[in-house]
Parts: structure tokens; sequence; C-alpha cells
């Protein structure tokens, strides 16, 4: 490199350092571009090449992403779509008469209810407005989630950008939540995360996050030498190494009574039960089930919390619980709601079935319409990097809410290439009205160019 090329990298390089350190809202891309700016202005730019132009010119290629308020540049890892970011800040938790504000209420008032302090005011602070744009570190790291775990995955997540994501689950306020002081908190919010089509999945749900902490004095209020804590540091099963097995089965039993108690006072006298389960930010763990109409149905995750997560959130003393319930998964069991997409639905005849008085008693989801399916296929030649999460990002990128489901219908590997080949049938269907084959075929064709562009796939033609 040239003395003249060295004197510009090294410019623009202090430049950078100087605007990332300083903690504001500028991002490490926009960093660059100023320092960018600064450099050119100190020296020729004609004699800057190699890295430093490529550095310049890939930060003004790459459009910013806004979320909000906050502006975020493009990455490697950045994969969230318009269509997505277009739903961001419906809060649709927050709106009057919508099923899920009404399931949401309902929990609040049941938990407001039966859990009181000592001076009579609510136990549980209750959150439902925090942002659903958090970082890599709050989303996983703050939960000790191993950094090869798969919940990581692009594959499985919204990033914005290497650093930032629309939050998987509302788990990722939790650490923040303890280190401001709360001991008891429901925390409501929109949660994203790639997923199939069909009437049960979506990529955007809401969850309700419960926490409780305890000290030794909860647990032994009458006995001063007892502690939660375990010598042995032995981990079992049961129990956290951290942890004696007798302050977790408080903690559990705990835990445990509040969910039985919210579960019933929704459902009524519905036969429950806790199976074993794993999540990398509670040991022990549990999945809730309900018996519905003959079958058994899981309704949330819950356990332990992790001990790390506490140390993280000053509460190295405690012990405490969590869960977190789907929304969704409720309210479609509860209101026998059939398809998930209705919960994004402007249309009155859905919206006005709940502005009754008491939602939860009186309120069996009446379908309004139903309109007639339109059927098209697509095959095509995978390439290795192909991921059906990929794809149904795309059909939903294109085709948005009209796509009701897509299912693998073939699956044919060439004997002589060893190439593979998918076939899946996407089922149109919309919420208010009859579709058309030609705004179907639109759609469709949209589909196919995407998928050979963005994921090197061989469509193949009907020849």
């Amino acid at each position: 490199m040239s003395g003249s090329s060295s004197l510009g990298c090294m410019l623009l390089l202090v430049s950078f350092y100087n605007i990332s350190s300083n903690h504001n809202s500028l991002s490490w891309m926009a960093a660059a571009v100023c320092a960018s700016r600064s450099a050119a202005r100190l020296i020729n730019w004609k004699f800057i090449r190699g890295p430093c132009q490529r550095l310049a010119t890939q930060a003004s290629t790459k459009p910013s992403i806004t979320v909000g308020d906050q502006s975020y540049f493009q990455s490697d890892m950045t994969n969230v779509t318009p269509t997505i970011l277009a739903k961001v800040g419906s809060n649709l938790h927050c709106q009057p008469y919508h099923p899920l504000k009404a399931i949401k209420d309902h929990i609040e008032q049941y938990v407001h209810a039966i859990y009181r302090k000592r001076s009579g005011s609510p136990l549980f602070t209750c959150i439902d407005n925090l942002s659903p744009v958090v970082t890599v570190e709050q989303n996983f790291d703050s939960l000790s989630v191993p950094k090869d775990h798969i919940s990581r995955a692009k594959n499985d997540n919204y990033y914005i950008d290497s650093s930032h994501l629309l939050r998987a689950h509302t788990s990722a306020h939790e650490r923040d939540l303890v280190l401001s002081g709360l001991d008891a908190f429901l925390c409501t919010g929109d949660c994203y995360r790639r997923d199939e089509i069909d009437a049960k999945h979506y990529p955007i749900f809401h969850q309700m996050e419960g926490v409780r902490l305890f000290d030794k004095r909860d647990i032994y209020p009458s006995d001063r030498n007892s502690d939660i804590f375990d010598e042995s540091m032995e981990e079992t099963k049961d129990k956290q190494a951290v942890y004696n097995l007798e302050a977790v089965k408080f903690v559990e039993n705990d835990l445990k009574e509040i969910l039985m108690g919210i579960v019933r006072n929704l459902f009524g006298g519905i036969e429950t039960r806790f199976v074993d389960a794993y999540f990398p930010f509670t040991h022990p763990s549990w999945e809730m089930e309900i018996k519905f109409q003959g079958d058994w149905l899981e309704v949330l995750g819950c356990g332990v919390m992790s001990h790390n997560t506490l140390v993280k959130g000053g509460a190295s003393n405690k012990i405490g619980w969590a869960f977190g319930i789907g929304i969704e998964r409720i309210a479609m069991i509860l209101f026998d709601i059939p398809d998930i997409r209705l919960f994004w639905s402007k249309d009155p005849r859905f919206l006005s079935q709940f502005k009754v008085d008491d939602v939860i008693n009186n309120v069996k989801f009446q379908p309004f319409s139903l309109h007639p399916p339109l059927y098209n296929d697509i095959s095509f030649w995978l390439s290795p990097s192909f991921s059906l999460n990929n794809f149904c990002d795309i059909v939903r990128s294109i085709g948005g809410d009209l796509v009701e489901q897509v299912v693998l219908i073939d699956a044919y590997t060439d004997t002589k290439t060893g190439r593979q080949s998918h076939c899946y049938r996407l089922t149109y269907r919309s919420m208010e009205r009859t579709l058309t084959n030609e705004e179907m075929n639109v759609i469709q064709d949209r589909v196919r160019s995407a998928v050979e562009l963005q994921l090197g796939v061989e469509v193949r033609r009907n020849r």
C-alpha cells in the first residue's frame, strides 16, 4: 500500500474509532460513513484504495432500516423483511376489544386479585410497552443461551443487523427488569420468529412473561439459619447446582399454583398436567398442557430461572420462577378461532364479536365468511443452502396474509445426480373476499422468480 493510501486509511480508521467509541445513537456503519467524509476532506480521495474504498462503498450501497424512530445499517445478518417491519408497532395486545388484549387483561386482573403485598397493593407489576427491538445480548446472552445454540440461528430469527433483532421472546427483558429492582412482574409483547405457514403458525405472536423472585426470608420466614443455597454445588435433574432442593421445590410449587389458577380462571375446571421439558434459561423446566376436546395441548413453558440470569440482574441472593404464555394459543382454544391470521384482520365482522361484557365467558367465534381456496404448486431442485423457513419467508413477503398454507406434497431424489426436488402446494384464501385465479397467478409468478433469485433453487417449469 502506498504512503498516501496508508495515511488515508489511518485517518479513516482513527476518525471511525473516535466516533464509534462515543456512546450515542450512531451505529458502527454510520460512524464509518462519517469517518470517511472527514478523511476525504483531509486527503485527496483518489489516493485511497483497497479496503478503505471498499468500506465506504459498502456503507453507501446498503440502505438503512428504520424501526420506530431508530435507524440501523444492514449487515450480512439482516433478514427482516418489509412485510414484517410493516407490522411492528401494531401492538394488538393493547388494542381495545381485540381478543389478545382480552386475554392479557383477564390474566392481569386475576393475578392482581390473588397476589397482593402486605400493604394491599398488587404484588405484580404489569408491563406491555417495551420495544420489540432488542440486542443479541438481551435476547440470548442475558439468558445464558449457549453461543452455538440453534435458537440463535439466522434461519429462525429476524435480524435487523449483526447486533439487533426483533425479540424472539419476552424473556429478552427478564434480566433488565430484574436489574431495575422488580421482584414480580408480567411483561407482554409481540415476538417474532421465522416459521412455517399454516392455520396455527404466524411469524408474529404475542407472549406474556411472568417472573417472581424469592429470598431466604420468603422461603424460611421463621428460620434464620436456613439458606436457599447448596454448599455441595451438585446439579441434578431436579435442581441447579447452586440451590438446595427444598428451596427449588418451594419455588416449583408456587409456580405451578399460579399457573393452574390462571388456566382454570380462563377455562374453568379443565384438566392440566406438567411435562418435563428443556429450556436453556430455566432448570428444572416444564411445559403445561391442558386436556381440550380429548387431546392434550401445550399452552406454556416454565421453570426455575437460571441463577446466572439473576446474577446478571443483580439478584444473586435470590431464586425465582419464570413462565411464557403464548396468547394466540390460549385465544384460539378459548374462542374457537380456527385461523391465526384472523388476529390481524381489521374486518369489523371479526372485531365486533369481542365488543361484549365478560368476553372470556361469552364469546365463541362465529365465522362471518368462508371464501373458496385456490391452489398452486411450485417444484424446484434444491440448492445446498435451502431451508423451509427461508422459502416461507419469501412466500409471506410476496403473498402476505393471502397465503393460508404451504405444504410439501412431493419429494424426489434423482438417482443419477443425487439432486433433490421438492414440490410445495400453496393454498391461497382471503379472509374477507373471493380471490381470482388472475390474482393468484401474479403472486405465484413473483414467488417463482424470487425463490430462484434469492434461494438459488432451479424452478421446474412445465415444458
